[in-house]
């Protein structure tokens, strides 16, 4: 059984911490077995590894968050990096190519598609399982994994049964209830409907048969090439709604969606989280905080304050979910990032009358970590170091810096830096059109840095 795990979206309900860049599964606000923080992705990860199935997994994600993926759960975690979001039909063709062609996995190996960042129990994995053996057993189009109703919900889809199979452990898919009204979740319990979890599975014959179909390659390299081509739509009109006959699994056990601060704070276990101060008289409020500055909340009830570089909210639990219609027109770059080898916060920005730009940002590199080797079209930048020690590569010159220096770094000079101490800098940027768009890497890697300079040096000696 193979293992692919759907990491997108933006988490806008979620705002401010959560953004297109850090969505709500790299918040690190849940606690582990150690009372230290951690995130959704982090979790689920770390529950993988503990029941076997981590060397069966890979990691379906965009290019924004592939640095977030390793910095959290490891540089060798295998991911498939969407060109662009194109929904999830696209992104599970993409990871099935990838088991396909570069993985060379059999056609009749059952894949489950999971999302990264359910919160559930250790067992909800051998449910996972039991999807493998109702497909195989059945001879199914597709397996789901539903969760048992506890309540009449009118937040989830139902998979409505038509028949009990296999002494209650299975049934059979009559249709799907999108989210119902009280009345009708109600009658769909009446009926044994359970919850969709958004877990399924298929073999893997079964979804390359349907690209071959459509005349999509199933060579992962060219897949990925022809990316922007393809159709912008779910896995569930295009598959599910499709098939013909399908199984599902019910979960019985914890299951919850943390996709909004009411559920999130529920399951946290602080009710603060950075500089501020949460008074004795506040009932059922959470703080978190992630500015440098204190926040203090006196005398609330069944609030959230949320504050992070990308803005401020102070909000009513039960109502919070509207935030994401709030923020939907936001047009606000995310002002902190997380990155395989670090962090950056832009600290200011500023637009001129004769169209020059200028960005500050306070970028923070981890010991023995290094970023790329590139260079910029547009924009200046001059550095200034602030703590911590370090080499850094200007064209074909290696030179150590530490706090105190100022780097100038004119458009098109190739730069990169490597901390040998925890590092942080100040960079600002001056030019027109500056953008996340204006970055030509040359190298990722410092030895290939390195090996540049010790062959530019080889050629000025002789």
């Amino acid at each position: 059984m193979k293992l692919i795990l759907l990491s997108g979206g933006s988490g806008k309900r979620l705002w401010p911490l959560s953004n297109d860049n850090r969505s709500k599964q790299f918040l690190k606000m849940l606690q582990d077995d150690k009372n230290e923080l951690q995130s959704m992705v982090q979790r689920v990860w770390g529950q993988i590894n503990k029941v076997g199935l981590a060397e069966s997994t890979l990691i379906a994600t965009s290019k924004m968050q592939r640095d977030m993926i390793h910095s959290q759960v490891g540089a060798n975690v295998p991911i498939v990096v969407e060109p662009e979001r194109r929904d999830t039909f696209p992104a599970i063709a993409l990871a099935s190519a990838y088991l396909y062609s570069e993985e060379s996995v059999d056609e009749n190996e059952t894949v489950m598609v999971l999302p990264v960042d359910p919160y559930v129990e250790d067992h909800f994995f051998d449910s996972v399982r039991e999807v493998e053996k109702a497909l195989l057993h059945t001879g199914a189009d597709l397996g789901l994994m539903g969760v048992q109703p506890t309540y009449p919900s009118t937040k989830y889809g139902y998979i409505v049964p038509n028949e009990i199979l296999e002494n209650g452990k299975w049934l059979d898919v009559a249709h799907f209830a999108e989210k119902p009204a009280e009345e009708k979740a109600e009658e769909l319990l009446a009926q044994k409907a359970i919850w969709n979890s958004g877990v399924f599975g298929f073999r893997l014959g079964y979804l390359l048969n349907i690209l071959r179909d459509k005349g999509w390659s199933l060579d992962y390299t060219r897949l990925s090439e022809s990316y922007s081509d393809l159709p912008k739509i779910s896995f569930d009109y295009e598959v599910v709604e499709k098939a013909k006959k399908i199984v599902a699994v019910p979960y019985e056990g914890y299951w919850k969606d943390l996709g909004t601060w009411n559920t999130l704070t529920e399951e946290m276990g602080t009710a603060s989280i950075g500089k501020g101060t949460l008074c004795d008289d506040n009932i059922n409020t959470h703080l978190i905080n992630e500015l440098d500055i204190p926040v203090t909340v006196i005398g609330t009830e069944n609030l959230v304050v949320a504050a992070s570089p990308d803005g401020i909210l102070v909000a009513d639990k039960a109502s919070s979910h509207k935030i994401k219609e709030i923020v939907a027109d936001y047009d606000q770059k995310p002002m902190y990032e997380e990155r395989i080898w670090g962090w950056s916060r832009v600290l200011d920005y500023a637009k001129y009358e004769d169209g020059q730009e200028m960005v500050t940002k306070r970028i923070h590199i981890k010991a023995g970590a290094n970023s790329s080797f590139h260079f910029h079209r547009l924009r200046d930048e001059v550095w200034t170091i602030v703590r911590g020690e370090g080499e850094l590569a200007l064209d074909d010159h290696v030179t150590r810096v530490k706090a105190g220096d100022i780097i100038h770094l004119p458009a098109g000079k190739k730069h990169g830096i490597k901390a040998f101490k925890d590092l942080e800098f100040i960079e600002v940027q001056t030019g027109q059109g500056i953008s996340d768009e204006d970055f030509e890497r040359i190298y990722f890697e410092w030895d290939d840095v390195l090996r540049e300079f010790l062959q530019a040096k080889a050629k000025f000696i002789y």
